[in-house]
C-alpha cells in the first residue's frame, strides 16, 4: 500500500516541506509518482521519518543520521559501531553544556554588576561587551 506525502507528514508529525527536504538530502528515497506527479510513499517511510526526527531531537546532525541509516544496512555493523557514535555525541553535548554554563556565569556576573538605572552610556553590560572576551576563565 502507498500513501501520500500529506499522510506521511500527518502520521510522522513533521511538515510536508521537511519530507521534501529529507528527499533532497537523500535521507529518504524519492518515491514513485503517479501519472499526475503525486508522490506515492511506501508505509515504511513513516518509521524512517520518525527515526530521523528522533535522532535530530537527540542532537544528531543530518550527516550523522545518514551515517546511522547507512550503518544499519551495512553488513558487519555491530552495536559497538553505533555505541561509539553515540558516545561521541554525548561528548559533544557535554562540551556544549560546559560552554553554555560559562556563558551563563559571565552573563550572571554582568547582570549582577548592572544596577538597572542610569544613562545607557554608563551601562556596565554594554561596556563589558565593548571590551571583548575578558571573562574566558569563568
Amino acid at each position: 500500500m502507498t500513501i501520500t506525502i500529506g499522510e506521511v507528514a500527518k502520521r510522522s508529525g513533521i511538515g510536508i516541506e521537511t519530507i521534501r527536504f529529507y528527499e533532497r538530502e537523500g535521507l529518504i528515497d524519492d518515491p514513485p509518482r503517479t501519472e499526475a506527479g503525486y508522490r506515492q510513499y511506501p508505509d515504511d517511510v513513516i518509521l524512517r521519518v520518525r527515526f530521523i526526527r528522533q535522532a535530530k531531537e537527540l542532537g544528531f546532525s543530518l550527516k550523522d543520521i545518514k551515517e546511522l541509516l547507512s550503518l544499519r544496512l551495512l553488513p558487519g555493523t555491530t552495536c559497538k559501531d553505533i555505541r561509539e557514535r553515540t558516545t561521541r555525541k554525548i561528548d559533544e553535548i557535554e562540551e556544549k553544556i560546559q560552554t553554555l554554563q560559562k556563558m551563563k556565569n559571565i552573563l550572571t556576573t554582568l547582570e549582577t554588576n548592572c544596577k538597572g538605572h542610569g544613562p545607557i552610556n554608563t551601562c556596565p553590560i554594554l561596556g563589558a561587551l565593548d571590551q571583548g572576551p575578558t571573562h574566558e576563565n569563568q
